[in-house]
């Protein structure tokens, strides 16, 4: 065994792994009981048990419950009992001990086993990085930012899987890791490839911009010394892994007969972001984002990019752009998008014949541009991802909190300037639009002031995320992919489950936990924005009526259910309501506080 090999997993150390399991199991008991999978058995003072399948082995914890039938655990206070003896925690046994009451079946068991194991290496290797608290991550930089979050999706349980990668490849492309990247750049031959792009931007100026003039006549000389007609192809970015593990392997006879040719990296280094399959350029953060397939599985889904769904994009952003600046109310709010700019996807042909449109195969080689929100910034103003607001250092002290803390504002002040950044968009877009995003942490940047307060929210991530549900709104051709059908009483649940339920369900329970803001302050100062929205905007009055924000409950909509019962397709995208695993409902909690 070689020194790189050793270091490679120095951080799988029996108190490191001991710890990440112990984090893991607290959310694990925490989300699978608010998902109904468990029952925990009151045993009084804040103390409760959770048994095996067998009977035979028990989990006692401490928690605090919250609204929306939140379980806050305090992980020290996990411990693991069998036959009057106690044992140490392991996660791996957690999930066998409990996989009836967990649904796992005999094909997804081992699958999902795996996604843990690598969860929890991601964890540990977490826990060897420079303690760096709340308030110290909340005066960092965009990037440092994005690198420091440690949880991942709040909701699910097996949240970093990441199958396909080595050891070595995730130290190499983890956004964790903050390892510098150089992206590989193929040729693509143009009776298979495509390029589409918004109407103010062309493929020329895109590739002068992104890769400069001398990187354009290296990969220019390249071709020609293959005695191949550069005006034939088309340029592709890819990611190291993708090429490395499946393109040079799976699209042999593409290179083969030079429908594709290897060009080697461009100039620009990249950071990883949270999504894996994003890049953020850190060698000119003015110029795009780039985003490419990937085959890993992580999260539900193989994390690959549809040629066919790459062409339509730009032209989804441009409408969506278009209808952004047009609107009087997200214009007050500052709302904005990141746009993606300039698409690429290549066609191999023979697999295709060969399978659904659905099929990984078919979404192994697409790259698009997203422009960088760096250029929009005004003096004082900063860049954090939102995932941030429900990360918490070591310590329990949370990256909200150190904003909240930090600004010179009363708590439920910076809350209310919070929620109309964000929130207020969120439902104008379903009230005026039937329009609806998919807003969770990761897809959304917002702009801090240099107090920490929030200036205004920025969208990304929309092509493939951003739904229109009103089956008679006029869309464009090239847009009309966008449209689904959603049964009138599941509407809302784009609000009350995406927002409420993954979201502030987790940013309430921790200001609370914290004693930043309490939670019916929260929880009021969210309903004051819904009923001042509602309020400024009389015209919608039916449609408020139609889809009641105040409503006593909501239908619980369970993310770990879906990936217990599928872990490679979670949902189809094509149906997206219809993949739902509803389990009763939750009480809502600004349905106290309507006016």
């Amino acid at each position: 065994m070689n020194t790189t090999s050793i270091d490679s997993v120095a951080h799988l150390t029996p108190a490191l792994w001991a710890e990440a399991s112990r984090l893991l199991i607290r959310k694990g008991l925490a989300e699978f009981s608010h998902e109904r999978l468990l029952a925990p058995k009151d045993l009084g003072a804040g103390r409760y048990a959770v048994s095996s399948d067998d009977g035979r082995t028990e989990y006692r914890f401490t928690a605090d419950r919250y609204a929306l039938d939140h379980w806050q655990i305090d992980p020290v206070s996990v411990s693991r009992h069998r036959d009057g003896a106690e044992l140490p925690l392991d996660a791996l046994d957690f999930f066998t001990e409990l996989r009836g009451a967990l649904g796992l079946s005999d094909e997804i068991l081992p699958v999902y086993l795996e996604e843990i194991s690598s969860t929890l290496s991601g964890t540990a290797y977490k826990l060897t990085k420079p303690d760096v608290s709340a308030a110290e991550l909340a005066q960092a930089g965009f990037q440092a930012i994005e690198t420091g979050m440690t949880e991942g999706h709040p909701c699910f349980v097996a949240n970093n899987g990441r199958l396909g990668f080595g050891i070595h490849e995730y130290h190499q492309y983890a956004p964790e890791t903050a390892a510098p990247i150089r992206l590989l750049w193929l040729a693509a031959h143009r009776s298979r490839a495509a390029f589409t792009s918004c109407v103010d931007l062309g493929y020329e100026n895109l590739m002068r911009a992104e890769l400069g003039q001398d990187t354009l006549d290296r990969f220019d000389a390249r071709l020609r010394g293959l005695g191949l007609d550069p005006d034939d192809y088309l340029l592709m970015p890819v990611h190291p892994w993708q090429w490395w593990n499946k393109l040079s392997v799976t699209f042999a006879a593409e290179i083969a007969q030079q429908r594709l040719v290897p060009l080697g990296e461009g100039d620009d280094e990249y950071l990883a972001q949270q999504s894996i399959r994003t890049f953020f350029n850190t060698s000119d953060p003015a110029k795009h984002y780039v985003k490419t397939a990937m085959s890993v599985i992580n999260m539900g889904f193989m994390r690959g990019l549809s040629a066919a769904y790459m062409e339509a994009t730009p032209a989804i952003n441009d409408w969506l752009a278009a209808l952004v600046a047009s609107d009087e109310v997200l214009r007050a709010a500052r709302f904005s998008i990141i746009r993606e700019h300039a698409a690429v996807g290549y066609r191999h042909l023979e697999y295709e014949a060969a399978t659904d449109r659905y099929s990984p195969y078919r979404k192994m080689l697409a790259a698009l541009w997203r422009e960088s929100p760096v250029p929009t910034l005004v003096e004082g103003e900063r860049l954090a991802t939102m995932a941030s607001l429900l990360h918490t250092d070591r310590s329990g002290k949370s990256f909200a909190g150190a904003l909240v803390t930090g600004a010179d504002l009363a708590p439920e002040e910076w809350l209310r300037g919070y929620l109309d950044a964000y929130l207020v968009p969120v439902l104008h877009c379903f009230y005026a639009y039937d329009l609806v995003y998919m807003p969770h942490g990761e897809n959304v940047i917002l702009v801090l002031g240099s107090d920490g307060s929030v200036r205004r929210a920025i969208f990304k991530d929309l092509a493939e995320e951003i739904c229109v549900m009103d089956p008679d709104a006029v869309l464009p051709p090239a847009v009309e992919r966008i449209r689904a059908e959603v049964p009138e009483d599941m509407k809302l649940l784009s609000v009350f489950t995406d927002v409420f339920d993954c979201f502030f369900r987790f940013l309430g329970a921790t200001l609370a936990a914290e004693g930043v803001l309490d939670e019916d302050s929260f929880w009021r100062t969210v309903a004051a924005c819904v009923s001042g929205y509602q309020e400024s905007m009389p015209q919608l009055a039916d449609k408020f009526a139609q889809y009641d924000m105040f409503a006593d409950e909501f239908a619980l909509s369970c993310l770990n259910r879906l990936q217990l019962r599928d872990n490679k397709q979670m949902v189809d995208l094509t149906d997206p309501s219809g993949a739902l695993q509803l389990v009763g409902s939750l009480r809502n909690p600004i349905a106290p506080f309507r006016r």
